[in-house]
């Protein structure tokens, strides 16, 4: 007997159907709980008291007008909010121009040097304001960060972001947050290698937690738990859990995890989270750091009890007193905030309120730095897209030369305000170290030319779209009929 038109469509409908529910079941959803509203508008104030600061497009450091560090951390906090447009394009506009203010010794007159980290940093900070990474005030920074990762001839040195070092220059500083910026930076301009990820991972001791430095007694250690005595830092735990749920690559969700695990298990009565040597005791800047990486990993509750730790550190107009005319800034640490409220915010201590709200107000907005730039801001204002590429401060090369094969042990600490390097301008170099010669190498296949995941369901969208089809052809088929 023949089918009807009517059944026909219904039978076909119904499958349409069928393969748009499996779409959206098997479609993963990333997302990430909103903060609360409180939150959300603290990380506004927050940001729009960062942007009052910049002057020129630039955030001052101790010791000089410029701190390129610190102007890109507050980059990727407005970024964050969405909040000081104008004031993020044109600090964008001036990191593009000093590339080599950042990521070399070249103001100090000491060439050849370039820091893997920063270079990474500024990889990242391209991508998620929305510039363009392979064209950065002329630089391709894509580029220049796979020639600093170490070739397949390094051993377990393999993927590791490495400096371009000088016998003047002195021994590699780069540490896990420079890989994780590596990973982070990589991911968002076309994909990361796996034996980035891998080197990453490497860091990971068995507890869950990350160790800062990927060196022990002055050598290259092949692992965290082969060094025995490694020191778990939860501003690098909270980085490389960021970076490895952007990575998209085999081993990195399970690693994120057990890092995210390890992270609630530091979280403090209060909600707040403490460093490692130096800043080991609560601080607004390792809490902001872990309260964004758990937000990231699906941890909301703990999230948010981070946020309201931070919170409790932030100035308002109702309990600034003294320093009520800062608004909106986030004190390191709760006596920071006692004195700043009875003697308002000494010039000498102002440094450390910038760096401290930079990074504060990303546990407050709670979005990951691998989807900065690429989720609306919970204020709803959209991330500004490419500014124009102003002209680099030196000439660029297309590629790098060898990265180095083995690193020696970092000279960067841990700041006073719990960011480990790279967060300020390079400081001028005084050791001196020979570096040996090795490969570099190109991204794993699936790396290089894949774009970045928008973690966008589209299930929703497909099953709409299908109804509305379904339900039209009914209809068509419907008033066919009725005409005949």
């Amino acid at each position: 007997m023949p089918t009807s038109p009517l059944r026909r469509v219904g039978a076909g409908f119904g499958a349409a159907t069928a393969i748009a529910f499996a779409v959206v079941t098997a479609t993963p959803l990333v997302v990430t709980a909103a903060p609360a509203p409180a939150h959300t508008v603290a990380a506004r104030d927050a940001a729009t008291w960062l942007a009052g600061e910049y002057t020129d497009g630039v955030l001052p450091g101790p010791f000089s007008p410029q701190d390129w560090g610190l102007s890109i951390d507050g980059v990727i906090a407005l970024a964050a909010t969405g909040a000081a447009g104008p004031t993020r394009q044109a600090a964008t506009a001036q990191i593009a121009a000093h590339v080599r203010s950042y990521n070399s010794y070249d103001d100090w007159g000491i060439e050849g040097f370039t820091d893997g980290g920063a270079t990474a940093k500024l990889l990242y900070v391209a991508s998620s304001a929305g510039a363009d990474p392979t064209d950065f005030g002329g630089w391709d920074l894509r580029a220049e960060t796979v020639a600093l990762l170490s070739g397949a001839g390094t051993g377990h040195q393999h993927g590791r972001i490495t400096s371009r070092t000088t016998e003047a220059t002195g021994p590699d500083p780069s540490n896990t947050f420079d890989q994780s910026f590596a990973v982070l930076g990589l991911a968002r301009s076309g994909g990361t290698p796996q034996e980035t990820v891998d080197f990453l991972i490497r860091q990971q001791c068995a507890a869950g937690g990350f160790r800062l430095y990927p060196d022990a007694d002055g050598v290259p250690s092949p692992s965290c738990d082969d060094q025995g005595n490694a020191t778990l830092d939860v501003d690098s735990t909270a980085m490389a859990v960021q970076a490895l749920l952007a990575a998209d690559v085999a081993g990195a969700d399970e690693a994120a995890q057990r890092g995210a695990d390890w992270l609630v298990a530091q979280q403090r009565v209060d909600g707040s989270f403490g460093g490692s040597g130096p800043t080991s005791g609560a601080n607004s800047n390792s809490t902001g750091l872990a309260g964004q990486a758990l937000a990231a990993a699906g941890r909301d509750d703990e999230a948010a009890r981070a946020a309201e730790a931070l919170a409790a550190l932030q100035l308002t107009t109702a309990n600034g007193g003294a320093a009520a005319a800062d608004a909106g800034a986030i004190a390191y640490a709760s006596d920071a905030l006692a004195e700043a409220v009875r003697d308002g915010i000494a010039e000498s201590f102002r440094d450390q309120w910038r760096r401290a709200t930079a990074q504060a107000l990303l546990g407050l907005a709670q979005i990951p730095l691998g989807r900065i730039g690429l989720d609306l801001p919970p204020s709803g204002e959209p991330t500004p897209t490419a500014t124009a590429s102003p002209t680099p401060t030196a000439s660029p090369t297309a590629t790098a030369t060898p990265s180095p094969t083995g690193s020696p042990t970092p000279t960067a600490t841990a700041s006073p305000t719990g960011s480990p390097t790279p967060s300020g301008t390079p400081t001028a170099p005084t050791a001196t170290a020979t570096t040996p010669t090795g490969s570099v190498t190109s991204p794993a296949g699936g790396g290089a030319g894949r774009l970045p995941t928008t973690g966008v369901a589209i299930g929703g969208y497909v099953l709409t779209a299908l109804l509305l089809l379904g339900g039209g052809a009914v209809l068509l088929v419907l008033g066919r009929r009725r005409t005949t």
